[in-house]
């Protein structure tokens, strides 16, 4: 008799557990919208920071993509910097766009509005100066198809940077999650270096990668679940549990989050992942024009 074959790969079976389920992304953040800017905290921080890193670059764009615009803080800040600039806001959630809209109404002349899934941009090619991106990235199956479209859409010497969350990103959360059950309650987050690889492998070029480690902090593990699910950040994962949580499994899992206090207060950790990279000129036409600018 033939020994029964084992058709299981763990590698395979990781990447369907940690696989997004796309309606569930957007449907999270359709209903997130009119609590979003009172929970995104991290959010926030991390767009801040991302505009920092924007400070010293030298560009003149005429025309910015604001990917995964959300409810358009970005979008109304980068409109104000370069206010001779057309900038397009483009997320994959029509209500966080209305208000998108409704915050930058004066600007409206210079900006447009595209509710889209940044995997599949309906944009023409080399229609862009500057694409940014705050925090949208980990909400994609395909960072490199991703990577694909934003230089399919940038023109040479065009310029994109972003942020994202790390692998160590709610680590003490996934880990309490992970004494209550095996299934992902957590999404999993891309490293720096692959992400890098990423951008690489789909033409970039003068890729910087930079990390932060941050921390917020909690008095209950409660506030950062409510946190999560008011900022549309939610689990959507493919093989998540479809049935409510228990209160005994939430209270194992409060429970286990309890040995990470600290001075009173429970920490989340945040791992942010900055990037910038410019798509190349062809070499036929660098003798006939300026370079790129540079930092």
């Amino acid at each position: 008799m033939n020994p029964q074959r084992d058709d299981s790969d763990p590698v395979r079976d990781q990447a369907v557990s940690y696989r997004l389920d796309k309606r569930s992304v957007r449907t999270h953040f359709e209903r997130a919208a009119r609590y979003y800017d009172g929970a995104a905290r991290v959010p926030r921080e991390l767009g801040a920071r991302l505009l920092e890193h924007l400070e010293p670059v030298r560009i003149e764009p005429a025309r910015i993509l604001d990917l995964g615009a959300g409810t358009g803080a970005l979008t109304a800040t980068i409109s104000r910097r370069y206010r001779r600039s057309r900038v397009l806001a483009l997320d994959l959630a029509e209500s966080m766009l209305a208000v998108a809209r409704g915050k930058t109404w004066r600007l409206l002349t210079r900006q447009q509005f595209v509710c889209a899934d940044a995997e599949h941009l309906p944009l023409a090619a080399e229609c862009m100066d500057l694409v940014l991106s705050n925090t949208t990235l980990q909400w994609c199956n395909h960072p490199d198809r991703v990577f694909s479209e934003i230089l399919r859409l940038l023109k040479p010497g065009g310029l994109f940077m972003f942020s994202t969350l790390g692998p160590d990103t709610f680590c003490e959360l996934r880990q309490s999650f992970s004494q209550t059950d095996a299934l992902p309650h957590v999404n999993k987050f891309m490293d720096m270096h692959d992400l890098g690889d990423a951008l690489v492998g789909a033409g970039f070029a003068d890729v910087v990668m930079d990390t932060a480690r941050l921390t917020a902090e909690y008095e209950h593990v409660e506030e950062l679940m409510q946190e999560l699910k008011s900022s549309g950040s939610g689990n959507a994962l493919v093989n998540r549990s479809r049935g409510l949580t228990t209160r005994a499994k939430m209270k194992r899992m409060a429970q286990a989050y309890e040995v990470h206090r600290r001075n009173g207060l429970l920490p989340a950790t945040i791992e942010a992942v900055f990037a910038h990279a410019w798509k190349p000129v062809p070499s036929a036409a660098t003798s006939l024009s300026v370079a790129p600018p540079r930092l």
